[in-house]
């Protein structure tokens, strides 16, 4: 699978939470740091997936 359809994903799913967070009346800023938080944590998720395997030559 491609990273960028890694991060659309992702993105789809801090959406769905920070819309869940905004119903509960989560304050402005904490829905910033879970999102920041997220966010890179899928980012280094699909690094890690997507990443290429050294040839070791």
């Amino acid at each position: 699978m491609s990273f960028a359809l890694y991060i659309a994903g992702a993105l789809i799913f801090i959406g769905g939470l920070i819309y869940g967070a905004v119903l509960l009346e989560v304050p402005m800023q904490w829905i910033a740091v879970g999102a920041l938080v997220t966010l890179g944590l899928a980012c280094l998720s699909a690094v890690k997936v997507t990443r290429q395997k050294d040839s070791g030559e």
